[in-house]
């Protein structure tokens, strides 16, 4: 779910200095987030609102950073993850814990820093974090740790940045994010693929126009979850799916083959209700 992430150009010193102005700051306690991008700079500002001892760095400056905390949580793009992990390790600046937030990483991406006597951890926001800025208050965070005490301090650093942790096995992963891309990357795909089709046959504003009938949706089903279901396809209204069907191949033929597979899921998903409920959809 999270992109890579880039440095920006502009603020990150701005923040830096605010970070290390803090006069709770000390060597013993502060935490270094590696990455200043939009998940590091979100979770630095989370910090500073929290009261957290925090020092944020670019990958240039990330070692001058680890040496002064006794932790770093690395928020740098997860192919960037073991090398960052032995560029710090190859400098043996001293830390006690380390961490990534990468959701699909594992924490042996971290053993050029474990090998050096650091524990491992990671704690990933299930949020889109679409800029620094984005507030991550009451936002879950999956946590893991390579020891109990690695464990506990990821729990720990999330509720006080005012998440709320939950673990997530190693051997999970990959599983988790997936659940995570599609809740979130595959619903914004779908979305526009509405959209364009609306817009294909004329219709103005068709993102506006969609965006209550989404927002609902939404609510709906974090009501009442698959019992939220309606449409032809919930109350057996086959002809009308044939009509949909036949209206893409001539519409939007690239997107005739998606529709079928996500009817597939949504049969699937009405099947598990009873009868007389999806008679009054």
């Amino acid at each position: 779910m999270r992109e890579p992430e880039r440095e920006p150009a502009t603020g990150t010193a701005t923040l830096a200095a605010e970070l290390s102005a803090s006069p709770a700051l000390t060597a013993e306690s502060a935490l270094a987030i590696v990455g200043a991008g939009r998940v590091g700079g979100s979770l630095a500002a989370a910090a500073v609102a929290s009261g957290v001892p925090t020092r944020l760095a670019g990958r240039a400056d990330a070692v001058e950073a680890c040496r002064a905390s006794e932790v770093a949580l690395l928020c740098v793009p997860d192919e960037a993850i073991a090398e960052t992990a032995a560029t710090l390790a190859a400098a043996d600046p001293g830390l006690r814990l380390v961490g990534h937030s990468s959701g699909s990483t594992a924490l042996t991406a971290l053993a050029p820093l474990v090998e050096s006597g650091a524990a491992a951890f990671s704690l990933h926001p299930l949020q889109t974090v679409p800029d620094r800025d984005t507030d991550l208050s009451g936002c879950p965070a999956a946590i893991a740790g390579s020891t109990p005490e690695a464990l506990g301090y990821a729990r720990e650093l999330a509720v006080q940045l005012r998440m709320q942790p939950f673990e997530v096995a190693e051997e999970d992963r990959a599983a988790y994010h997936a659940a995570a891309s599609i809740a979130s990357n595959f619903l914004v795909a779908l979305e526009q693929s509405a959209a364009e089709l609306l817009s294909s046959v004329g219709v103005a504003d068709a993102r506006k126009l969609l965006t209550p009938l989404v927002l609902r949706t939404a609510a709906n089903w974090s009501e009442h979850g698959a019992a939220a279901l309606t449409g032809p396809i919930a109350r057996g209204d086959e002809v009308t799916v044939a009509r949909h069907l036949q209206a893409l191949r001539e519409t939007a033929p690239e997107l005739s083959e998606l529709y079928e597979v996500l009817a597939g899921r949504t049969r699937a998903l009405a099947d598990r209700g009873s009868p007389s409920a999806a008679g009054q959809r």
